[in-house]
């Protein structure tokens, strides 16, 4: 300790004058510490009591009397320095030190109360959960994953029927996650320095990644009604990745509302053709235009210079979008419900991805080994993950799909994801990439299916992935 603590005086006599006469002979140190204490106020903090050997307490030991007087406050002491502040506030002086307790000056008469009286240590408070998820926000941003397929369910056959068009819509999209993914997490880099260097990002970033999508679409579908869709799809793409990052989660609700509509309208009435292509188009059109809207806001922001993170840093990044992304689609082409019950999992999956870093920060907080810590740590991990596999289960089930392929799936998602969330962009991506090329590269040998091409690339990807989350999130400093 750097100095004495400010403790108050209980009364305004020091001890072992006036107040002695109001301990009995019986008034020992075994049966004070067994009692309740009289005047030291409750706080309502559980307190630590380490034993410690202690010689029978004798009544007519002036210092154990001490002790047991001050056991309450002595107790607390991590340093005989602090009992000696304690007792230098309760007025003894070097005479009375010496003639009543036979010690020679304050710090032998603090260091033998100090020996004669067990630890008792408050334990800290338990601080605030600082990853306390927005459970709102969380489950808004999971139906947004999900609802712009309705878009596709309204404009069905709005980009022909020859098998290029589709194609040209699924490379499209793969380049649009894939670029989306990398700027995002530059823009969210660039957000911890300001909304005005993030929004700086964004302007630079989103154009560049509409014009690479809409020329991935054009060069796969060839010129037509799919590259003029494709078009579209990136604008659309690029301004919902715009507004998820600037937290305008519910402007992008708004604008997918009358697709959304016209969508669950269906089975009672079947819009004309008009309606089916130009509500899309008006979803595209308000999102953009929202996104606009929020970057503009964004760029008014005060200004705050400083050297941006290396492009090379969010290219990880990018390439696990594309690689989740083909996962995606290549789940989608065997099993197109399984993929929607997969979208809609991402809310909770982000949910669950804020409750295990407040778990490991608790766990932090109440280990006192590195073992005990990493038990902690596998515990969480245990129980977050399954608390997102189970439900995937259960929706696997409700839509006829295969729960193995989509449970393989969704955790090598959430693992990475989680893996990403502690900067561990390489060995989250390097699994990812690895399970996609084996999806899709495998069945081309005519050796495998392309389900069983999945499952081997997901499991391999699931037992890497948990690997390195159970080694980096197993060690107290990534949670610090």
């Amino acid at each position: 300790m750097s100095g004495p603590l400010p403790l108050r005086p209980r009364g305004g006599h020091p001890r072992g004058t006036e107040n002695d006469d109001a301990f009995g002979a019986d008034d020992t140190l075994a049966l004070r510490l067994a009692r309740p204490p009289r005047t030291a106020p409750d706080d309502g903090r559980p307190r630590i009591r380490t034993g410690v050997a202690l010689r029978p307490a004798r009544a007519d030991d002036p210092v154990d009397r001490l002790a047991a007087e001050l056991a309450d406050d002595a107790g607390a002491a991590v340093h005989p320095y602090e009992v000696a502040a304690l007792l230098e506030s309760q007025g003894l002086t070097g005479d009375r030190i010496q003639e009543t307790y036979g010690h020679p000056d304050l710090f032998s008469l603090a260091d033998a109360v100090f020996r004669r009286v067990p630890r008792s240590h408050p334990k800290p408070p338990v601080p605030p959960d600082p990853w306390r998820p927005d459970h709102l926000r969380c489950a808004l941003r999971g139906l947004l994953f999900a609802l712009p397929g309705t878009a596709y369910v309204l404009a069905q056959g709005a980009w022909g029927s020859s098998a290029s068009g589709l194609y040209g819509l699924i490379a499209a999209a793969l380049m649009s996650w894939a670029w989306s993914q990398a700027l995002s997490h530059r823009a969210y880099s660039r957000l911890a320095a300001g909304r005005h260097e993030a929004g700086r990002t964004l302007l630079r970033g989103a154009p560049l990644g509409v014009v690479a999508a809409s020329v991935t679409g054009l060069l796969v579908a060839g010129p037509g009604a799919a590259a003029l869709f494709a078009v579209g799809q990136s604008c659309y793409l690029a301004a919902a990745g715009l507004l998820l990052v600037l937290g305008r989660e519910k402007i992008l609700a708004a604008a997918l509302l009358p697709v959304v509509l016209a969508a669950a309208a269906q089975p009672w009435w079947q819009p004309p053709h008009l309606l089916r292509t130009g509500l899309p188009l008006l979803t595209v059109l308000l999102a953009t235009a929202a996104a606009a809207h929020a970057l503009r806001s964004a760029l008014r922001a005060t200004p705050a210079p400083g050297p941006a993170p290396p492009l090379v840093g969010s290219l990880p990044y990018g390439l696990f979008g594309l690689a989740a992304g083909t996962l995606t689609a290549v789940a989608g082409q065997q099993e197109p419900y399984a993929v929607i019950v997969l979208t809609l999992s991402m809310g909770p999956a982000e949910w669950l991805l804020y409750r295990y870093r407040g778990l490991a920060v608790a766990a932090l907080h109440a280990s006192t080994t590195p073992r005990g810590f990493r038990l902690r740590a596998a515990r969480a991990l245990t129980v977050c993950g399954a608390a997102y596999l189970v439900p995937l289960a259960l929706g696997a089930v409700l839509v006829g799909a295969s729960a193995a392929r989509l449970l393989l799936l969704g955790a090598v998602l959430w693992i990475a994801l989680l893996l990403q969330a502690f900067g561990a962009a390489w060995p989250s991506a390097a699994p990812c990439l690895a399970a996609a090329a084996t999806a899709t590269a495998l069945p081309l040998t005519g050796t495998v299916s392309v389900p069983t091409a999945q499952l081997i690339g997901c499991t391999a990807a699931v037992l890497a992935l948990l690997a390195v989350a159970v080694h980096r999130l197993g060690r107290p400093t990534a949670h610090a």
